[in-house]
């Protein structure tokens, strides 16, 4: 028998009836199913503008990812510069943190032409010697440490702390300048002449306090007032030597904000409180001439210190002050009065010093004057051709110490009852950093001396100032 021809058969028979009927609706779906998709509808223009809408939405939100992750790795970093005018700094991307290094150096040459009778000596000298640290912590708050070795000895000068909160508030702390005499307010690098004039001998120097203050009206008024520990005039002052404290204030208004008046401003500064010295710690003060020698000092004696003068009851300052600027030229003016009790061996007596002053400076070279020094219109420079900015000066002053204040608390042979000091002078500003001066001044004084009055002092003052 054929077996295997019989086999095919069925088997071919069989694919006939079950797998190729199978096989054809298979083919006949997918046929279908293409056919329905070809046949479906294009998506509407609102579905297409919302599915667009999506899209943009994920990609603002992946830039606003993007944004935020570089701020976050920028407040890590950390930026260093240097110029004039901010001297040699370290801040944070953000400006919050900052730490910076200034300063200023000033080397002086100190003559005395025509002066004999007044042991007065030629001297080269630093001034100053003032390194500055400054810091910003955060958004608010500052910190200013000076030192200052210049002179025999060192000593800190500036160490406060500052919130500033606003504009219109903010709060200082530590030691610094009690707001009282307007020239000394000006920095150092600053002043129209080597040394300030006559009324500076009636303020203090620096004092350690509290003040509140605040610029209200971008200038148009401002005020400080505070609390401080009370110290003699031009005193840098430290520890306290009694409980009583001074209180001081000021004003300042700069009432016309447009026009050729803007930078004039006018205010007025007063100090009051208590101070009980004693035999060994005075607390009172003693007067330079524009040459830095002395012309009043209260009657001391280490021979007979019970008979020292000392401070004991009140002491009050009154100091009216103003400026004017215009273009290259520009005036200061201030007037002290400074009341002392004091007491000697019981005699009690309330004393008035007072002293006045007026300066002005014109540049020469056309940069416009202000309260601080000017940056050159033409920074000097050999290879450029810049020459800096040439600055005449000049100031008359008096100051007049109490009648009564002779012979009991102070010797008429010795101290001086008055004296008139005028000046001129030529500052040459190499650079915002670099200014070179010469100032003459002659002072005149009544009494000082035991023939009658005291010898004129003419001072010759030169110097170089370096400042970053």
């Amino acid at each position: 028998m054929r077996v295997a021809p019989i086999v095919t058969t069925v088997l071919v028979g069989w694919c006939s009836v079950a797998v190729v009927p199978q096989l054809l609706g298979q083919q006949n779906g997918a046929i279908a199913a293409n056919v329905a998709r070809d046949t479906s509808p294009e998506p509407s223009l609102e579905e297409r503008v919302d599915q667009l809408d999506q899209e943009i939405r994920v990609l603002q939100r992946l830039r606003e990812i993007a944004a935020d992750s570089a701020a976050t790795a920028a407040k890590d970093r950390q930026s260093a510069t240097a110029n004039a005018k901010d001297g040699f700094s370290i801040k944070s991307a953000d400006g919050k943190y900052s730490l910076r290094f200034r300063g200023y150096i000033q080397s002086d040459g100190r003559f005395f032409p025509s002066s004999e009778a007044i042991p007065t000596v030629d001297n080269l000298l630093i001034r100053r010697a003032r390194p500055i640290l400054e810091a910003a912590v955060g958004r608010y708050f500052e910190f200013r440490l000076m030192p200052d070795f210049g002179g025999t000895s060192p000593a800190i000068f500036d160490a406060y702390w500052d919130g500033k909160f606003a504009p219109q508030f903010t709060v200082r702390a530590g030691k610094f300048k009690p707001p009282i005499g307007l020239e000394r307010l000006q920095s150092a690098t600053d002043i129209m002449f080597a040394e300030r004039g006559l009324p500076t001998n009636l303020v203090p120097s620096r004092d350690i306090g509290l003040q509140i203050g605040g610029d209200i009206s971008e200038g148009l008024f401002a005020y400080q007032v505070g609390v401080f520990n009370g110290v003699p005039d031009l005193a840098n002052g430290g520890d306290d030597l009694s409980d009583a404290k001074d209180f001081a204030a000021r004003v300042f208004v700069q009432p016309f904000k447009s026009g050729s008046f803007r930078p004039f401003g006018v205010g007025i500064a007063a100090s009051t409180g208590f101070e009980r010295g004693s035999i060994t710690s005075t607390g009172l003060p003693s007067y330079r001439t524009p040459g830095q020698q002395t012309l009043f000092r209260y009657n001391t004696s280490t021979a007979t210190p019970a008979n020292n003068v000392y401070a004991d009851g009140k002491r009050t300052r009154i100091a009216p002050q103003g400026y004017f600027y215009t273009g290259p030229f520009g005036v200061l003016g201030e007037y002290v009065i400074s009341r002392n009790e004091v007491n000697r061996a019981g005699a009690i007596a309330n004393l008035e010093h007072t002293a006045w002053q007026a300066s002005g400076s014109f540049f020469l070279t056309g940069e416009k004057n202000s309260f601080r020094s000017p940056m050159p219109k033409r920074p000097f420079d050999l290879k450029e051709g810049g020459f800096g900015a040439i600055e005449l000066v000049a100031r008359y002053g008096e100051l007049a110490l109490d009648e009564a204040a002779f012979p009991t608390y102070a010797t008429i042979t010795t101290s001086v009852q008055k004296a008139r000091a005028a000046g001129v002078g030529i500052n040459w500003h190499f650079t915002r950093a670099v200014k070179v001066s010469l100032d003459y001044e002659r002072s005149t004084f009544t009494g000082g001396a035991a023939d009658g009055d005291r010898e004129p002092e003419n001072a010759l003052i030169g110097r170089f100032q370096t400042s970053f």
